[in-house]
């Protein structure tokens, strides 16, 4: 079993994203009901009753998705590990001989990868859910990770720790 030096998981839980999931929510639950329960249309231009069924179930979906969505991040003396669930259903893995330099650092979401999730921006992927704070991996082959933490200067510490016992085995 790997010694674990580090573990964070993180989820979309800020007020904001809450108020407009369970405010998108309501207001379409109110012309759900209004619609196919009242029998009353919905709207000057109301929808059918098959799509008010079917955005019924996509809106549904889309809350639980966002609320389901998780970032794992494990350090062990293996490795380092991230999952950004449920679109990773298996951890992407980087040995602790490919990472060649980390840093813990400030970014902004939105001006440095245009928002959170997984983004793209001038340094590399990065996997952001809260905060704006992370570290930036490095790797051999010059892949760069940005992996977004509220613990950053713990996760970075895990990293030294991992890659000096990387160093300690040869």
């Amino acid at each position: 079993m790997d010694d674990i030096l580090f573990e964070e998981v993180q989820r979309f839980r800020q007020p904001w994203i809450l108020a407009l999931l369970l405010g998108m929510l309501a207001i379409f639950a109110w012309g759900f009901v209004q619609q196919i329960v009242l029998g009353v249309p919905w709207g000057n231009n109301p929808a059918s009753d098959a799509l008010m069924w079917v955005l019924l179930l996509f809106i549904s979906a889309l809350v639980v998705f966002i609320l389901t969505i998780r970032l794992e991040v494990t350090v062990s003396v293996a490795g380092l590990s991230v999952r950004f669930f449920p679109v990773h259903l298996r951890s992407r893995h980087f040995g602790r001989s490919e990472i060649v330099e980390h840093r813990a650092m400030a970014y902004h979401p939105l001006r440095d990868f245009g928002g959170w999730g997984i983004r793209y921006g001038r340094t590399g992927w990065a996997y952001i859910v809260r905060g704006t704070e992370g570290v930036l991996v490095r790797t051999f082959d010059g892949r760069q990770l940005l992996i977004g933490s509220l613990r950053a200067v713990e996760l970075d510490a895990a990293i030294g720790v991992m890659c000096k016992r990387r160093s300690d085995l040869r």
